[in-house]
C-alpha cells in the first residue's frame, strides 16, 4: 500500500508501479467513488459522442429484420394474385 500526499489545488500522484500496471497516463481519466473505508479511483475510458454513435450504427448495419411479416388482409392478398396472374398473361401470351 502506498502512502499519497494532497498537493496544492487538490492534486495527488499515483506512484508509478500503480501507474505500469493500469497502463495510465498523464491525461487518463479516473473515476472517484466514495466507498465504506475510503475513495476508490478507477481507471475509465472517454469516448467522443459522436464516434460512439457511428459505432453504434455501423454496428446495426448487420442487423437483419426477422420478425414476421404483417398479415395481409384477404382483400390485399386478391389484389397481388390479380396483378400477378396480369403479369403472367401479358408476359406469356
Amino acid at each position: 500500500m502506498s502512502l499519497l500526499k494532497l498537493r496544492k489545488f487538490a492534486q495527488v500522484t499515483l506512484p508509478s508501479d500503480l501507474r505500469k500496471k493500469f497502463n495510465l497516463t498523464e491525461g487518463d481519466f479516473l473515476e472517484a467513488e466514495a466507498v465504506e473505508k475510503g475513495i476508490l479511483l478507477k481507471p475509465v475510458t472517454v469516448v467522443e459522442r459522436e464516434k460512439a454513435w457511428n459505432q453504434v450504427f455501423k454496428s446495426m448495419e448487420n442487423v437483419k429484420d426477422r420478425k414476421p411479416k404483417p398479415k395481409q388482409s384477404a382483400k390485399k392478398k386478391e389484389e397481388e394474385i390479380a396483378k400477378m396472374v396480369k403479369s403472367f398473361r401479358k408476359h406469356h401470351a
